[in-house]
C-alpha cells in the first residue's frame, strides 16, 4: 500500500466512523432529534456500525485501521513501524472531517440550542467524558477497555478464515458493541485517540451556540490511555502467541 492510499484510505474510514458515531450520540441528546432519548444501547450499536462501514471502506486502501491504539499494536507485534505516522495523520484527519459532517447533518439542532432555555449538550456529542472525574481510574478504565480491542483484533488475524472471507471487520464490529456495553460506563470507552481528540478540537473551533467548554483538562486521558492499552496488546499478543 502507498503511503497516499494509506492516508486517503484513513481519513475516509475514520470520517465515516466519526459520522456515524459522533452522529448517533446526537441523535439520542438533541432536543427536536426524531431519535431523542434513544438510550446506550443505541448510542453502542451506532458506534460499531460506525467501524462496521468505516474499516470496510477504508480496508482495501490502507487496511482500515482508524485508530492510533490499533496501529500502534499493530506495530509493536510486526516490527514495522516506517507507515505509523501516516496512519495517525490520516486518522487525526478522517476524525476531525467526521466531526464538521456531523454537525453539518445535525445543524439546525445545534442551532437550536441558542433558543433553549436549557441547552443541550453538545461536547459528550464529539467526545467522551467521565461519569466520575478521577484521573487515575479514568485512566485505567481507558487502558484495559483497549487492550480488550486491540488484543482481540491481533488474535483475529491468526484466524485465516476470517482476514479471507473479510467477516473479520464484521466481528471487530461487534467487539466494538460488546466493549461499549460493558465497559463504556465509566469513561464514554474512547478507546481511540484520534476519535476523542479530533472531534474534540472541532468542537472548540466550531460556532455552536450555548456549546460549553471542550473540557481540555481531560483530554489527555483519551488520548494517553488508549495508547499504553494499545502498546500492552501488542507486548501481550506478542509474549502469549
Amino acid at each position: 500500500m502507498s503511503n497516499g492510499d494509506i492516508f486517503l484510505g484513513e481519513v475516509i474510514g475514520t470520517a465515516i466512523l466519526i459520522l456515524f458515531g459522533a452522529g448517533v450520540v446526537a441523535a439520542v441528546l438533541l432536543n427536536y432529534s426524531k431519535a431523542k432519548d434513544g438510550g446506550w444501547i443505541v448510542i453502542a450499536f451506532g458506534w460499531g456500525f460506525g467501524v462496521m462501514a468505516g474499516a470496510y471502506t477504508a480496508a482495501p486502501l490502507s487496511g482500515g485501521h482508524l485508530n492510533p491504539a490499533v496501529t500502534i499494536g499493530i506495530a509493536i507485534d510486526t516490527g514495522v513501524w516506517d507507515k505509523v505516522g501516516i496512519y495517525i495523520a490520516g486518522q487525526m484527519a478522517g476524525a476531525m472531517l467526521g466531526a464538521v459532517l456531523c454537525w453539518l447533518v445535525y445543524f439546525a439542532q445545534f442551532q437550536a440550542n441558542a433558543d433553549d432555555k436549557i441547552a443541550q449538550p453538545t461536547l459528550g456529542i464529539f467526545s467522551t467524558a467521565p461519569a466520575i472525574r478521577n484521573p487515575v481510574a479514568n485512566l485505567i478504565t481507558e487502558i484495559i477497555a483497549t487492550i480488550a480491542l486491540v488484543l482481540p483484533i491481533l488474535a483475529f488475524g491468526l484466524t485465516k478464515g476470517l482476514v479471507l472471507s473479510g467477516t473479520g471487520i464484521l466481528i471487530v464490529s461487534f467487539l466494538v458493541v460488546g466493549i461499549g456495553l460493558s465497559l463504556g460506563g465509566p469513561t464514554g470507552y474512547a478507546i481511540n485517540p484520534a476519535r476523542d481528540l479530533g472531534p474534540r478540537i472541532i468542537h472548540a473551533l466550531l460556532p455552536i451556540p450555548n456549546k460549553g467548554g471542550s473540557d481540555w483538562g481531560y483530554s489527555w486521558i483519551p488520548v494517553v490511555g488508549p495508547l499504553i492499552g494499545g502498546a500492552l496488546a501488542g507486548v501481550i499478543f506478542n509474549a502469549a502467541f
